[in-house]
């Protein structure tokens, strides 16, 4: 099994579904490690448009099986309300293609609840969640209270597991806008939709150990990682190469390839430290002109400039054999260009390739930028490299030797899926 592994390197948006999308036409297998429908893949394929969140971006390709794996926790009708819209936008027979680890751990609307009740019990310190209950899911995961997608199957065991964590957390915030036993009504129908998409994870990977081309496609990123990510402005998942490992327990001598996807400039969605944030003109350009709207939320993103610092640590972290750069047509209309390569930290320590771990000192360094000239000419739909401006170039070459010649193969030039640069490195 060769397998190739997609990676956000940033927080997140930075586009991930085109090259998933472009992958999985030759993958025989689509995996996704680790979050849930708080994640979001935009997919334009042909002239139709997907929004992609807990399925695997692999089901747009008739050949691809698609397994959301035991790292991850799924909400059941968000499952099914997506595999109903690509079916209704074509994707026929997609359903038969879905699959989900028994060793999942299941979203339920209660958590949604408590995520809501617990972003307002923070004030202003709120982390910036989807409030879609990831983190109160993930919580009871860690705290062994959770319940598994294969639990489903057993009903009596089901309804005792569900009730003892509303009863958790009706203790813990008095009565709760949520009704347990309508959500186990829910789950009386849900239980028999999903007998065909539960599997034992093992015995599925054992059954396509011949696959020669498996792609996992990470969801969120290195930043929003629980352990390296500017915590606890984080996820609750591990978002790295180390938690697609684990969450799929692949064999890492199987591993071909570990692609970065990195936006050609930086956002970030919700609260937390953003060193090269632009308040201002630039970064409201940057945010007009790149659509920078959360899929999963709608929210604006916050904008600014490219940040090496941050990429030399996500680089460090996640080993990346290759990037995906994206979004380059955005900075067409850019007289100059700046680039963060430093930070100064309060006590005049100077970071190049690490970022603090305290999210406190991280919202208070200094940010040394160097400018580039930007290139003021439209670069939408560019497919050769060579017919990029010699300033766009320039600045793609400027990113690889500084990340120690990390290649940028691929170049997203526009938001439909045949917009892509593909490089022969």
């Amino acid at each position: 099994m060769g397998v190739t592994i997609v990676l956000g390197s940033q927080w997140g948006d930075e586009g991930k579904g085109k090259i998933t999308d472009m992958l999985s036409q030759e993958a025989t297998l689509c995996c996704r490690a680790a979050g849930g429908h708080n994640a979001g893949h935009t997919i334009v394929h042909g002239n139709v448009t997907y929004d992609f969140h807990i399925l695997p971006s692999g089901l747009v390709s008739d050949k691809c099986i698609n397994l959301i794996g035991a790292g991850t926790v799924v909400h059941v009708p968000s499952f099914f309300k997506e595999l109903a819209a690509l079916e209704t936008k074509g994707l026929k027979g997609a359903a038969a293609r879905a699959f989900i680890s028994d060793r999942a751990h299941v979203c339920f609307d209660l958590h949604s609840v408590v995520d809501g009740l617990e972003e307002k019990g923070l004030g202003g310190r709120k982390v910036g969640t989807t409030g879609k209950g990831i983190g109160p899911c993930y919580s009871d995961k860690a705290s062994r209270r959770g319940v598994r997608v294969g639990e489903i199957l057993d009903e009596e065991l089901f309804e005792r597991k569900l009730r003892t964590l509303h009863a958790g957390y009706t203790a813990r915030f008095g009565e709760l806008d949520y009704s347990v036993d309508e959500e186990i009504a829910r789950f009386k129908e849900y239980r028999k939709l999903l007998v065909p998409h539960i599997v034992d994870q093992l015995a599925f990977f054992n059954k396509h150990k011949d696959s020669p081309n498996t792609l996992v496609e990470g969801a969120n990123a290195l930043l929003l990682d629980l352990d390296h990510g500017t915590y606890p402005f984080v996820t609750s998942s591990s978002t790295g190469l180390g938690g697609a490992v684990q969450a799929l327990h692949l064999n890492p001598t199987s591993i071909k390839s570990i692609i970065g996807v990195v936006k050609a400039y930086t956002t970030r969605v919700g609260s937390g430290p953003f060193p090269s944030e632009q308040l201002n003109a630039d970064g409201e350009k940057l945010q007009k002109v790149g659509r920078e709207f959360g899929v999963t939320t709608g929210r604006k993103r916050r904008c600014g400039w490219f940040d090496l610092v941050l990429l030399r640590y996500s680089q460090s972290i996640n080993h990346y054999t290759a990037l995906n750069l994206t979004k380059l047509d955005i900075l067409d209309d850019f007289d100059e260009i700046k680039v963060a390569v430093a930070y100064t930290l309060p006590d005049g320590t100077r970071l190049t390739d690490t970022i603090p771990a305290d999210a406190e000192v991280l919202n208070k360094v200094d940010v040394e930028y160097i400018t580039l000239p930007g290139w003021k000419s439209n670069t939408m739909g560019v497919k050769k490299y060579e017919d990029l401006p010699e300033n766009a170039r320039k600045y793609i070459e400027y990113i690889e030797r500084e990340l120690g010649g990390v290649p940028v193969k691929w170049i997203g030039t526009g938001p439909a899926r045949d917009d892509m640069i593909c490089r022969e490195i």
